[in-house]
């Protein structure tokens, strides 16, 4: 049986971060397009045109929270895996992502390097 390749979109305005996603993310097998946004109006937009698997979003992006796209994502594609991640990882906004239907949680400055294993995990999945 063929596994059908995960499509993933990075939300997160940060270059540097984005860059080393895809340094830890672009050779997992399984993996199908991997798409970035910098800002939450596109990453609307993106989300719409390629449908998404598994996002990856920045809490904190220059035009709008990832936490209100969070809420929409989950208010209408509960399927979607969504990871936020952010440098301002405090328990409250762990508590409120959470709440609103968040599958990961990850502080960048500690948690990063666990992102690629769980990506790898998911794409592994045939559901």
């Amino acid at each position: 049986m063929s596994k059908q390749r995960k499509v993933i979109l990075i939300v997160d305005d940060s270059i540097l971060i984005v860059e080393r996603l895809l340094d830890f993310i672009g050779s997992i097998e399984n993996i199908g397009e991997i798409k970035h946004a910098d800002t939450y109006e596109k990453a609307e937009l993106l989300f719409r045109q390629c449908k998404p698997d598994i996002v990856l979003l920045d809490i904190q992006l220059p035009d709008a929270s990832g936490i209100n796209l969070l809420n929409k994502i989950k208010s209408y594609h509960r399927e979607v895996i969504v990871m936020m991640f952010s440098n301002h990882a405090s328990s409250y906004y762990k508590s409120v992502c959470m709440e609103l239907g968040a599958d990961y949680f990850f502080d960048k400055s500690k948690d990063f390097d666990l992102i690629p294993g769980i990506i790898s995990s998911l794409t592994e999945d045939t559901r």
